[in-house]
């Protein structure tokens, strides 16, 4: 049978695609990449109709070379009629089964650089280090549900998103134990139809963790905003009158940055859906950008002490400490324009949900729509930048009912 079909150029274009995927080096040797951009070696054998699955480590652990020279020993002894899961040697070399917190490392140290930014990373690392903590010191092999459910109680009620994530990610290191033959059985993290029955369903509607400014209140805000001088406050007012996110705004380059079309166009690898978003630049933000363009030091909109790299990643929660914005958060302005535009204007749902680079139907209707939602988000994010330049908000949202979205 026809052997070493692989090369690295292939895998990595596989990897790179970011599809599911199964890869033949022939001779029953395979590589499986997921979505997120992993890949585990598993060989297969099929005997008699009865088929066995082994795994040989996470690609990037194990190398292209690394996992034939591992394929050829399961060769070696299946051809003498031994069981390469109890007679390879790096698993007779195993003096004791690792722990949940060693798999959780592993699966980390594979994905380090899939991860979307370093605080993507970190919160990876923290949860499965803090939240999941009671978890570590168990064989991976021993988790159960009830292990499982035990670290997720506390949070359920209180911390919905928190739990949610965090059950996700554990759910992710159990998968990877068993690709790498660590544990066998269903997945105890698991939600339909299994952790759904013991936790119960969380109440969709429940947007508590990022607390949110009455948007009647937003204009005052921005005039403070505005009398403040510093990259934070410049960075928090088009935050603001973008309804981005503060990673989007703080990560901006200006080659994003259209002047003559009056757009800001966010690369996909920033943004959370994982497609790119462009942003209808109002009168104000543009005014903003213009006076930063003037003074640059380098590609980086927002510099930091380093040119080339953006200021804090808190620097606008601390400019919003400074104006004593109390428990509101810089993300919590995303849903202060989603209410305004829900509440005080005309303009259809589906606009302001696009304006927050939300997806909206199936990737035809998409398509279709792409060409007039620009011109329909433009009017909209002016109409959002006039009431929040507008002190006197009351005025405004009567103002804003009567404005007709074009």
């Amino acid at each position: 049978m026809a052997r070493n079909k692989l090369t690295e150029t292939k895998i990595k274009a596989a990897i790179k695609a970011g599809k599911l995927d199964k890869l033949g080096d022939g001779d029953s040797l395979w590589l499986f990449v997921q979505p997120g951009g992993t890949a585990s070696w598993v060989f297969i054998k099929i005997r008699h109709g009865w088929r066995r699955e082994m795994g040989l480590g996470s690609y990037g652990q194990v190398s292209l070379a690394a996992a034939r020279v591992k394929a050829d020993e399961v060769r070696a002894i299946l051809g003498r009629g031994g069981d390469p899961f109890k007679e390879m040697a790096e698993r007779q070399t195993r003096l004791k089964p690792k722990t949940f917190g060693e798999v959780s490392d592993d699966l980390l140290a594979t994905k380090d650089s899939t991860f979307r930014n370093a605080k993507h990373k970190a919160q990876w690392k923290m949860t499965l280090a803090e939240y999941a903590k009671p978890l570590r010191k168990i064989p991976v092999a021993d988790v159960s549900t009830d292990d499982v459910a035990r670290v997720l109680r506390p949070l359920w009620s209180d911390k919905h998103e928190t739990a949610s994530r965090l059950r996700s990610r554990i759910e992710k290191v159990l998968d990877y134990a068993k690709v790498n033959e660590l544990r066998s059985g269903e997945n105890p993290a698991r939600w339909k139809g299994h952790l759904d029955h013991v936790l119960g369903k969380r109440d969709k509607l429940a947007r508590g963790h990022h607390a949110a400014m009455a948007y009647a209140d937003v204009p005052a805000f921005m005039a403070k905003v505005k009398d403040v001088d510093g990259l934070s406050a410049r960075a928090l007012e088009l935050c603001i009158l973008t309804a981005t996110r503060s990673g989007e705004v703080l990560n901006a380059r200006w080659p994003e940055i259209d002047f003559n079309a009056a757009t800001w166009t966010v690369p996909k690898e920033r943004m959370k859906a994982g497609r790119p978003h462009t942003v209808p630049l109002s009168d104000r933000a543009l005014a903003i950008l213009k006076d930063l363009y003037e003074k640059r030091l380098s590609d980086c909109v927002f510099p930091g002490k380093a040119p080339r790299k953006p200021i804090s990643n808190m620097a606008m929660a601390m400019a919003m400490r400074r104006l004593e914005a109390g428990d509101y958060t810089v993300h919590g302005f995303r849903s202060s324009f989603r209410d305004w535009a829900g509440d005080a204007t005309s303009f259809p749902r589906d606009v302001a949900e696009m304006a927050l680079a939300h997806k909206v139907g199936d990737e035809t209707e998409q398509a279709y729509r792409r060409g007039s939602a620009l011109a329909k988000r433009r009017k909209l994010m002016a109409a959002w930048a006039d009431f929040c330049l507008t002190v006197k908000a009351g005025d405004n949202v009567l103002a804003m009912k009567r404005r007709k979205a074009g």
